[in-house]
């Protein structure tokens, strides 16, 4: 009997979508004729209904009284990531890494991702209405907190933006269309069960093309070439560290309020995810047209990457022995 591969199919996918980022850019460049924004944006927003469909009434109430997953996940996404950066700053200021340290900063103060923090926490059999609910809350505080940790290192704090954007991406993307399968989920529920392996795929099929999407940009910007490669190579490393590190310590706190199997799941996923979408609308509203922002989103382009790769193959496996677990039952 052949062993199965221990890289799944998709984190071979990721690898692949991001080769074709640089190789064949056309099609997500900022010049395509490919409507690239509009079609992810819409399949988002199909991602959400299709959960809409699946979800249960009794599942969502209990997912949303479960206080103690929010306020671990909250913690981790708005207080233990930027603390865990904030102690080098003594070491780094008045000094040419101050800005990377300020880029890190950033990356820890950011919300986490909605769409591929709910696909993971799905494909791993967490707690689905527990992630839904905390990723979309996520990029409301946000909206508030993220300027909090920066303002005190920024000195362009006063250009202008319209939050109101994110409000609008929030509602239409995620609120309407989850709303809209819940509602219609009667009717087309049973069609949503029957064809969960092919909405599954869906949903890979659409972080693939937000991350080819997001690569495309990064190279036609030239974030890579704003530092050398040895910074690019210790910036993989730090990332590393801090993600497995968030990731160990959020076990540890789930293990400490005694999560059950899926609400650690949902704790350690969505508490260790960083939105890229937030911190390229955000690095607009700290930093305006200024030439830092490729820079202050260089690390965050290799945590949003990174992130994806090492969750998806946490996702897959614990997803399988899940799965294996119920046939035996």
């Amino acid at each position: 009997m052949l062993k199965k591969s221990p890289i799944d199919t998709f984190v071979i996918a990721i690898v692949i979508s991001i080769v074709i980022a640089y190789f064949f850019p056309q099609l997500g460049a900022s010049d395509s004729p490919v409507p690239m924004n509009f079609i992810s944006s819409l399949g988002i927003s199909f991602i959400f209904f299709f959960y809409g469909l699946s979800l249960s009434s009794e599942a969502i109430r209990n997912g949303l009284k479960n206080w103690k997953l929010h306020v671990s996940v909250q913690a981790s996404t708005f207080v233990l990531f930027p603390l865990l950066i904030l102690p080098f700053f003594p070491l780094v200021k008045d000094t040419s890494y101050e800005l990377l340290w300020l880029a890190f900063l950033f990356m820890a103060a950011l919300p986490s991702t909605v769409s591929s923090s709910v696909v993971m926490v799905s494909m791993a059999k967490g707690n689905l209405p527990g992630a839904i609910f905390n990723a979309s809350i996520s990029g409301i505080i946000g909206i508030i907190l993220t300027p909090l940790w920066m303002l005190p290192f920024v000195k362009q704090s006063d250009v202008a933006f319209d939050f109101s954007a994110i409000y609008f991406q929030l509602i239409t993307e995620i609120v309407i269309p989850l709303i809209l399968g819940l509602l219609l989920r009667r009717f087309l529920g049973a069609w949503a069960l029957k064809n969960k392996k092919t909405l599954n795929k869906f949903d890979k099929f659409i972080i693939l093309l937000i991350i080819y999407k997001s690569f495309v940009k990064s190279f036609e910007d030239e974030i890579f070439s704003s530092v050398s490669l040895l910074e690019m190579a210790a910036m993989v490393v730090l990332v590393l560290i801090l993600f497995f590190l968030v990731y160990s310590l959020t076990g540890w706190i789930g293990k400490l309020l005694k999560f059950n199997h899926a609400d650690q799941i949902t704790n350690q996923f969505c508490g260790t995810k960083k939105s890229l979408v937030h911190g390229t609308v955000f690095s607009e509203a700290l930093f305006g047209q200024t030439s830092i922002v490729g820079i202050m989103l260089l690390p965050l382009m290799f945590y949003h990457a990174l992130q994806i790769l090492i969750i998806s193959v946490i996702a897959t496996n614990k997803g399988r022995e899940q799965m294996e677990r119920e046939a035996k039952l």
